[in-house]
């Protein structure tokens, strides 16, 4: 990407940084989630569904806000944070913080489809022969969700890149910090001759979405073909 200058090149590295750790990072809370949604019934259950979808609902500059209020360095739990060396607020992992609740429902949607899909007679099937739930979730369930994980993690990876209003608000747009692909291409439509960074960081973005779609499409088929040949 030689074709792009330094400060261009600064918000792909940092939306690719910010974007692959808020969809690893959420990925093992968002399958947890998405169990306990598909397969518990319990009280409270549709105000715990409404609360993970809620980031969709919301408007970015509210659910941005809300992080500033509760992270930021005078936040009740940023102050906390801030004693023990930990800084989100004005800063990259605030943008991975901001990107990860806002891609979170996504992820958490397609995991919770795909397992809504599979048989439960089948984990029954692996419980009556004395496998705990844990076991039966490691060796029946996960094996066939594997094609909805992989699409809840891209789409939260697509989502968490493209993430604007909750970053900007909470984090603000510092170049080199915390400006990522979306803020970068803002800020350069709001100078004069910003049009042409702009424009390349559009086609950058639009080819990082297309390589992330194909990818999760390829594997996809991979996992589904090894899943029906085992």
């Amino acid at each position: 990407m030689s074709w792009l200058g330094p400060q261009e090149w600064q918000a792909v590295a940092l939306s690719l940084k910010v974007a692959g750790w808020a969809t690893a990072l959420s990925l093992p809370f968002g399958i947890a989630m998405a169990l306990v949604l598909a397969r518990w019934q319990f009280p409270g259950k549709q105000l715990v569904n409404g609360l993970v979808h809620l980031p969709l609902i919301l408007p970015p500059v509210v659910t941005g806000y809300l992080l500033l209020l509760a992270f930021g360095t005078q936040g009740w739990l940023g102050a906390a944070l801030q004693s023990m060396g930990l800084s989100f607020a004005f800063h990259w992992t605030g943008a991975a913080l901001a990107a990860a609740i806002m891609a979170f429902p996504l992820m958490v949607r397609a995991i919770r489809l795909s397992i809504e899909a599979v048989d439960p007679r089948l984990e029954q099937a692996a419980a009556t022969f004395g496998a705990s739930r844990t076991w039966v979730f490691l060796t029946v369930t996960l094996p066939m969700i594997l094609p909805g994980i992989l699409a809840g993690a891209v789409l939260a990876f697509a989502k968490a890149m493209g993430e604007f209003g909750a970053t900007i608000t909470f984090v603000s747009n510092i170049p080199g910090q915390t400006q990522t692909l979306p803020s970068a291409i803002y800020a350069f439509l709001q100078v004069p001759g910003g049009e042409a960074s702009a424009l390349r960081l559009v086609v950058v973005s639009i080819v990082i979405a297309m390589a992330a779609l194909l990818s999760s499409e390829f594997l996809a088929r991979r996992l589904a073909q090894r899943v029906a040949g085992s």
